[in-house]
């Protein structure tokens, strides 16, 4: 197979450059078995556990229901510190399962595309703050939300909703998350500041917009 030169190469008439050949390696049993990640042995996020006091109703409104993660990077994030599979090039995969009518509120992650599959129901997803835009999605259908974008989606079918969401990005910040300081005074409000400082030890509200 003849090689590419690169568009340098060839516009300034240069001579062809090739990649250097990719290491070819074979992992052990045991390094395989840590790539493999089994949906029946999927753990709620550790999150969930650190703050274990914090009431249902006030996680419902930051978060889905449950949050199974599948790939995390060995760095600070919302997700937590535990999934079956430890780094995949920046990558984080989790499964999200909600009832009816519940789902995330608006937030946004500020460096990194969050990309979500439906595999189960039918989920709206609304964009902007205020809401600008609202897309349904059903089964096998994707959004990829861009960085810097509030969005927030909710479980509008009649049976729970399940969803595959991919986060990607350049660099090694998964700690980008950032909602918008209504969702802080309405967490206030309805749960006190007690809630409100602990959901602020694993997430960054924005100011007040003037």
């Amino acid at each position: 197979m003849q090689a590419h030169q690169s568009d340098a190469g060839r516009e300034d008439g240069g001579a062809a450059t090739t990649a250097a050949p990719a290491h070819i390696w074979t992992p052990t049993k045991e390094q395989l078995a840590a790539r493999v990640a089994r949906y029946g042995e999927l753990q709620p996020m550790s999150t969930a556990k650190d703050l274990a006091w914090v009431p249902q109703a006030a996680w419902d409104i930051i978060f889905a229901r449950t949050i199974s993660p599948v790939v995390l990077d060995d760095t600070k994030n919302p997700f937590g510190n535990s999934s079956p599979i430890t780094g995949a090039a920046g990558t984080t995969m989790f499964i999200s399962v909600m009832p009816p009518g519940q789902g995330p509120c608006l937030h946004s992650h500020n460096t990194t595309y969050e990309t979500f599959m439906v595999l189960e129901g039918s989920i709206e997803y609304f964009i902007g703050d205020p809401i600008e835009h609202r897309v349904t999605l059903n089964k096998w259908d994707v959004f990829s939300c861009p960085p810097g974008v509030y969005r927030g989606f909710r479980n509008v079918g009649t049976g729970e909703a399940v969803q595959l969401t991919v986060i990607t990005g350049l660099g090694d910040n998964r700690d980008d998350v950032s909602l918008p300081n209504s969702i802080a005074d309405q967490l206030r409000t309805e749960h006190g500041e007690k809630v409100l400082d602990g959901f602020r030890s694993i997430l960054h509200f924005d100011p007040p917009r003037s």
